[in-house]
């Protein structure tokens, strides 16, 4: 702790001498940033303000959302009296003279935001980068830009990063993977690994060509770091990042990675990347360089988790984080370390840095530690920063005029992260040495060294599907809280070799027999290799359908007699197996669908949950029912369609069984073997093969026999309007619970994030094979966007991006859309182009004729 107490010391040594430099124009703008930080609706505006109306071009339409904004937040009371004026007058004049009031409150927002957010025009641009070298600083860009949704907009980001490196005065940069490439994909990790693989070579050779020339004279090559986004792309930076510069031809590169300590795992990953560099540099080659941070995605991991049913990755408190900054710090200032891993610490909290200080100091690692900060943020404490530490790299976004609309999610983002309770930003404005907030910062600092020692590294998240597979699940007690199904967690090494696994098993299974009724035989085929022959089953005949139904009637009062608690437990027993067998689910709709694995992953759980929830209903139910009794329907006849072919029979088959009734499931002639495995899953729990009993049929008059029987006491279906009017018209008196098809749309305003807009367009239309429900074959766009020519490009270039290949190949037949074979897509792409209303026609995904994806339609210009 004696490190930790003269950090204590130093910090307040560093708020002092800032202090003593900090300039009027600093001092007014950290007095507005304090007053912000104590007016809660005034920050919410101002969010709101970055978040909403500044993503439109057309002065009108910012107007209106001034106005409503102004209207429903206030006036901020920390702004200065004439800025409040100035507001509250552009917002009542806005409406009359938009063209006149709104360009320069968007120039005001432009201007305020350059300290952060450097203007990437060549002579901006050069002047600032000039301004910086003079004062000594050293600066790391980042270029900004629109949303990597393709790979036309990943190649523009490439050639931006390019063009970076050419420049005499540019001498580091940062670069995401997600950036230069649009398709990530982790269940196909090692194809993506060797996409990302290629954008990084070809970043790597423009670093070791182009040189820089240090104000001390020294020339060394250009520098890269990968950042650090989301969990999901640890192991996949980490893995790209160590391969590629194991190659020869990059021994003697330096380069750089980011880790944040806001995650367990980053601990271990530094580990990993310390031998290897060690082991590198050994060779003769290049050290490599960690940069430290916190982490600064919290928000979004923290939704990731919740909407996908798994842990946060990140630690729960920010204490720990605290704590394992500080031991990866530790870790990387040991001299034994430092020299093939040099570190670069990054932090804005002065404790955290005066504890990198002393610690680089005591370990006499100064080459070989450098101190990062943001550009724009508490300048006045960077300069006193770089007095003490000899220097300072500034980490600083660029991005051009046309483009700062693409900057807002990176606003919003760092103004909520810095402003958050427990950051160091937050209190940094009017901080001074023994004021409250600096005892509490202290203090916080201090306790993160009593938990160091006994932090856990291990990783948060733990599935581990072959583990499951092979280990009998507990049942769920029936009064427990119904929590959703954790869906697959792909960023887990363990669940990538699982499902290659399953893949690699369906792939060379041998045709199955499937045992049902009846003597006309059919096949199934994968619709991945034409003609492949993958099951074999019978259709039934109207003498099976009679004997059915006799079975299933003569079974069903003792299913409906059992005590509410037994079926309710034979439910969770469904949910448990299903759970078990999620591969073989996955593989059959593989298969039998064309579905891709993690379309197939997610309709797993909801089978699951369908099991789980319809047991706790029915156990619930039952001490609310007082003097009242459930009756069960008798026989249910469950019709489902090919496009769900494992959630909506599941659901369907688990209500009927969970009301008490027998059930037959026809499934549907598409996707007769999922069908067949729910049945086994559900028979293997424990329900009885004549309460479950499954009749492939054909659509014929032996299906009209089973539905218009008048032992069928219920009909469950989904399908279109038209075959419900159907089974209605062929039996008036049945009881169905029909849900019919439809259509969406998706709106989009002028004030609409568009990336995300293009984004959810394009995995709604073309997900599942534009096969689902909800599926959105339009988009209803104000005349502002449909009028975009940008977002047109965007558009077209994420749905060109998809790639078509085999399901059991997508290392070697992926095919980019656009060299697809079918006229009917290219002209449809080349239709975009032109402004015309169709995106995509409808495309045939494989041989089967079922298979199509409807496309996306801009077919509503809606006024202004």
């Amino acid at each position: 702790m004696s490190l930790a107490h003269r950090a204590v010391e130093l910090a307040e040594a560093l708020l002092r001498e800032a202090r003593a430099q900090q300039t009027p124009e600093e001092h007014a703008q950290a007095a507005k940033l304090a007053r912000m930080m104590a007016d809660p609706h005034g920050k919410q505006l101002t969010i709101a303000l970055a978040d909403q109306a500044f993503r439109s071009r057309r002065p009108e339409r910012i107007a209106d959302q001034l106005a409503y904004l102004l209207g429903r937040y206030g006036v901020p009371q920390y702004m200065d009296w004439w800025e409040r004026v100035g507001l509250l007058v552009g917002g009542a004049m806005a409406h009359y003279l938009p063209s006149l009031v709104v360009p320069p409150i968007v120039s005001r927002l432009r201007h305020e935001t350059q300290n952060v957010i450097l203007p990437g025009e060549e002579e901006d641009l050069r002047r600032y980068l000039e301004e910086r070298r003079r004062a000594g600083m050293r600066l790391n860009l980042n270029q900004l830009g629109e949303a990597i949704l393709g790979e036309t907009e990943a190649a523009r980001r490439l050639e931006a990063y390019l063009a970076l490196l050419a420049r005499d005065d540019v001498e580091y940069i940062s670069v995401k993977v997600s950036s230069v490439f649009s398709q990530i994909d982790l269940v196909a990790f090692r194809a993506t690994v060797a996409r990302v693989a290629e954008r990084l070579r070809t970043l790597y050779r423009a670093a070791a060509k182009h040189r820089y020339r240090h104000p001390d004279g020294r020339v060394t090559p250009k520098f890269i770091n990968l950042d650090m986004e989301e969990y999901r792309d640890l192991d996949l930076t980490v893995t790209a990042f160590s391969e590629v510069l194991d190659e020869p031809e990059f021994a003697l590169l330096s380069a750089g990675i980011v880790l944040q300590a806001y995650l367990p795992d980053s601990h271990r990953v530094q580990r990993a990347l310390t031998e290897w560099a060690l082991a590198r540099h050994a060779r003769g080659g290049a050290p490599i360089k960690l940069r430290i941070v916190k982490g600064a995605n919290l928000a979004m991991e923290r939704i990731e988790a919740a909407t996908h049913g798994w842990r946060q990755a990140p630690y729960e408190t920010k204490a720990e984080v605290d704590a394992n900054y500080k031991r990866m710090l530790e870790y990387g200032c040991r001299p034994e370390h430092a020299e093939a891993v040099h570190l670069g610490v990054a932090s804005h909290n002065l404790f955290d840095i005066a504890y990198g200080l002393v610690l680089r100091e005591a370990q006499h690692v100064e080459p070989w530690v450098e101190f990062e900060m943001l550009e724009g943020m508490a300048n006045h404490q960077a300069r006193a920063v770089q007095a003490r530490a000899g220097g300072l790299l500034l980490y600083a976004p660029v991005v051009r005029a046309e483009d700062f609309h693409s900057a807002i999610a990176y606003l919003v983002r760092r103004l909520d992260e810095n402003t958050a309770p427990e950051n160091f930003l937050r209190h940094v404005f009017d901080l001074e040495p023994g004021s409250p907030p600096w005892i509490a910062e202290r203090d916080r600092f201090l306790a993160a060294f009593h938990i160091k020692d006994g932090l856990s590294d291990a990783p948060r998240r733990t599935q581990d599907r072959r583990a499951e597979a092979s280990a009998a699940q507990a049942p769920r007690p029936l009064d427990s809280k119904f929590e959703n199904d954790p869906d697959t967690d792909w960023t887990l090494a363990a669940n990538r070799a699982w499902i290659e696994e399953v893949v690699a098993r369906w792939r060379e299974r041998a045709p199955e027999e499937i045992q049902s009724a009846g003597s006309r035989v059919g096949e199934g085929r994968d619709p991945s290799r034409h003609g492949r022959v993958v099951y074999r089953y019978a259709l039934a005949g109207a003498a099976d359908v009679d004997r059915v139904l006799t079975v299933a009637r003569a079974a069903q009062p003792a299913w409906g007699a059992l005590p509410i608690n037994e079926r309710g437990a034979r439910l969770e027993a469904c949910a448990a197996e299903l759970d078990r067998r999620r591969g073989d689910l996955i593989g059959a709709m593989i298969v039998d669908g064309a579905k891709t694995v993690t379309e197939a992953d997610v309709e797993v759980s909801e089978a699951v949950d369908f099991a789980r929830y319809y047991a706790r209903t029915l156990w619930e139910t039952a001490d609310e029912l007082g003097d009242c009794r459930m009756e069960p329907l008798g026989v249910v006849v469950v019709t489902p369609p090919w496009n769900f072919p494992l959630s909506i029979p599941a659901g369907g088959v688990l209500a009927a069984l969970a009301a008490g009734n027998a059930v037959v499931l026809k499934p549907a002639p598409e996707a007769v073997l999922v069908g067949w495995l729910l049945a086994t899953c559900l028979w293997g729990a424990g329900v009885p093969r004549e309460i479950l009993q499954f009749l492939p049929c054909p659509d014929d008059e032996t299906g009209r026999g089973l539905v218009t029987d008048p032992r069928v006491g219920a009909v469950i279906l989904t399908g279109s309007v038209e075959t419900a009017r159907l089974f209605l018209g062929w039996r008036p008196d049945l009881t169905l619970f029909a849900e019919t098809s439809g259509k969406n749309a998706i709106v989009v305003t002028s004030l609409a994030d568009r990336d995300q807009a293009i984004r959810d367009l394009v995995r709604s239309a073309f997900g599942h094979n534009g096969q689902k429900c909800s599926a959105a074959s339009l988009a209803i766009c104000e005349a502002e966007v449909y009028d975009d020519a940008d977002f047109r490009r965007q558009l077209r270039d994420a749905a060109a991006s998809l790639d078509v290949g085999s399901a059991w190949e997508p290392t070697s037949r992926i095919t980019p859309l656009t060299q697809a074979p079918g006229a009917a897509l290219r002209r449809a792409l080349t239709v975009l182009d032109e402004g015309e209303e169709w995106l995509l026609e409808p495309r045939p995904a494989s041989d089967n004729a079922q298979l199509w994806s409807p496309g996306i339609k801009l077919g509503v210009r809606a006024g202004s």
